[in-house]
């Protein structure tokens, strides 16, 4: 297992749709490894592929029930439903969002309270998972990045100028930028 460098908005595999899994093999399971190692050493409650440049639909998760239990995995060739979604303004406090893929920056942005996820786990098998809540919202956001889309892209305003200030402030918007966990001073 590594730690893998995380890409920063503007890297072109974080705005692109991603590939379905087709080879379920060695290379697949070392993905996964160094997807949580890296995840864990960010520290996030999610890491999709392309985050690490890699252009596939993986995405892991880490985020416990309100009784610590553990909700750990990774979710391959998702499909989302999604509930409603309010049509009032997002909350500052309640509905702030971040995104290691643009580290330090937290916005507000209204999701769906629920969803299902289906996919497959490491084995093929096949998975459910409902969700609601905080895990929901992880589970959104996660997949967006399979679909090559950020929370900031999903930003209304005045949140969408400001995620764009701080993208230009930090010369972010194009290739090349990353930062490495546990390496690199970034408050993610």
């Amino acid at each position: 297992m590594s730690i893998r460098s995380i890409v920063i908005t503007g890297e072109p595999v974080l705005h692109n749709r991603t590939l379905e899994v087709t080879n379920w093999g060695k290379e697949l399971r070392q993905l996964v490894a160094d997807m949580f190692e890296t995840m864990d050493e960010a520290p996030g409650v999610g890491l999709a592929a392309p985050q690490i440049g890699v252009a596939l639909r993986v995405f892991t998760y880490d985020y416990p029930d309100e009784s610590d239990n553990p909700r750990r995995g990774v979710i391959i060739n998702p499909t989302l439903e999604v509930g409603p979604i309010s049509n009032e303004e997002p909350d500052e406090e309640t509905d702030s969002e971040g995104c290691l893929s643009v580290p330090g920056e937290r916005f507000p942005l209204k999701r769906a309270d629920n969803v299902r996820v289906t996919g497959f786990d490491l084995d093929k098998n096949p998975i459910q998972i409902d969700a609601d809540g905080w895990f929901a919202r992880i589970m959104q956001h996660e997949f967006d990045h399979l679909e090559g889309m950020l929370y900031v892209d999903r930003l209304v305003e005045p949140y969408a100028s400001m995620a764009s200030a701080a993208i230009e402030e930090f010369g972010w918007g194009k290739p090349g930028c990353s930062w490495l966990p546990g390496r690199d001073d970034i408050d993610a």
